[in-house]
């Protein structure tokens, strides 16, 4: 059996399936927009704070 791909009506609201629509439509500005963030998400690094001389919290005595 196939896979369904979307969501259904039975248990969303027209404007939760419309904002879907419109998530999922490469014409749609919301499209570019989500597009756009997921890659600027996946592409952040983030600094941990750790000073020079500074251990990660092990101790070598």
């Amino acid at each position: 059996m196939a896979k369904k791909k979307g969501v259904s009506g039975k248990t969303h609201t027209k404007k939760q399936l419309d904002d879907y629509a419109n998530r999922n439509n490469p014409n749609n500005k919301a499209y570019k927009a989500n597009k756009e963030n997921r890659s600027v998400q996946k592409n952040k690094r983030y600094d941990i704070g750790i000073l020079e001389g500074e251990s990660y919290g092990w101790c070598d005595d």
